[in-house]
């Protein structure tokens, strides 16, 4: 048989905030582009969902806890966004994980697919998991708009993500509060919600120029971002990040732990637009890395293969390959 463009495509959602919510909307975005009808859908409601599920004419995108659906599943792409963590996921969570996307070997109908190529090896090197390919993630439209850098004054730094322990900003802060006090000119942003938001405010209480603005949608984001001189963030296992795009796009420096899918973004640009932290966060260091980047001007970046179209493109482009494999074999 074949192969033919899917009538339908399948994504299962995240959190209103976070990395898969905007990978959802951004891929969907995409297929959107191309033409293609797409819907997101929490992983619980897979379950009702299961004729579209073996479907042939309906691609299925599963992230994450999305993934336990492939036993029922036909013409499946089955997305690693991170490593299963035991520490942030409990060791029940990692296994059923880690299970499920060796079921993916399994089934014929089902590949996965990795955001990064530093998630693929430790997936494969770790857990023996066959990654069929790597595909970045999309960036959101408004981020890849041109703007006039000069008419922004870059007096902030920032950070966008999920208030969570991996994401370490707790180590963060104090090195973020000696740097506002040596440039008073300088202030800092927090973008986002969780479980650590209290502590978090309660460690920097009285420090005037930290501000925690809470959720925010993509243009306040893109504004921010605009604003910023530096864009931080302590995530040792960052799969990719898709906060790093877009702070990237908006001229951002970015500097992350020397680990991590992020390094690989722009790898010809580490030491200019994106400068390493060490793993260890150690405070003293992590302040010597932010002064080098506030004396830095950002080079320019192409980003264009994350467009939510080209995105979109490479997996119907690994479909095409799956589901003639799938029809040969």
């Amino acid at each position: 048989m074949n192969w033919g463009p899917p009538e339908k495509v399948l994504i299962t959602g995240g959190r209103e905030m976070g990395g898969l919510a905007a990978f959802a909307d951004g891929i969907s975005a995409g297929f959107s582009e191309l033409g293609l009808r797409s819907e997101i859908v929490r992983p619980s409601k897979l379950v009702s969902r299961l004729s579209e599920l073996r479907n042939r004419r309906v691609l299925k995108l599963l992230s994450t806890t999305g993934v336990l659906g492939v036993p029922l599943a036909n013409r499946a792409i089955c997305i690693a966004h991170t490593l299963p963590l035991a520490t942030e996921q409990g060791w029940c969570k990692l296994l059923v994980l880690v299970g499920s996307f060796k079921l993916c070997n399994v089934f014929p109908a089902a590949r996965v697919v990795a955001v990064s190529d530093y998630v693929a090896v430790h997936l494969h090197q770790l857990f023996k998991i066959q990654i069929a390919s790597t595909v970045g993630n999309p960036l959101a439209a408004p981020f890849l708009e041109s703007f006039d850098t000069n008419s922004y004054e870059r007096s902030y730094i920032t950070f966008v993500g999920r208030l969570v322990r991996c994401k370490r900003v707790n180590q963060l802060l104090p090195s973020i509060c000696d740097l506002l006090d040596e440039n008073p000119g300088l202030r800092c942003q927090i973008i986002g919600d969780g479980p650590e938001r209290a502590a978090l405010e309660g460690s920097v209480d009285g420090h005037e120029r930290i501000e925690f603005v809470g959720l925010q949608d993509c243009s306040y984001v893109r504004e921010q971002l605009r604003r910023s001189k530096l864009f931080v963030s302590g995530a040792a296992n960052e799969g990719f990040g898709i906060a790093y795009l877009e702070a990237l796009s908006q001229g951002c420096i970015v500097a992350m732990p020397a680990t991590g899918g992020g390094i690989e973004i722009v790898l010809q640009r580490v030491g200019q637009n994106i400068q390493l932290l060490p793993i260890s966060l150690e405070p003293r260091k992590v302040l010597n890395v932010l002064r080098r980047a506030l004396t830095l001007q950002p080079g320019p970046v192409c980003l264009a293969a994350y467009a939510p179209r080209e995105v979109a493109s490479a997996y119907l482009s690994l479909d095409r390959t799956f589901f003639a494999h799938c029809h040969n074999s």
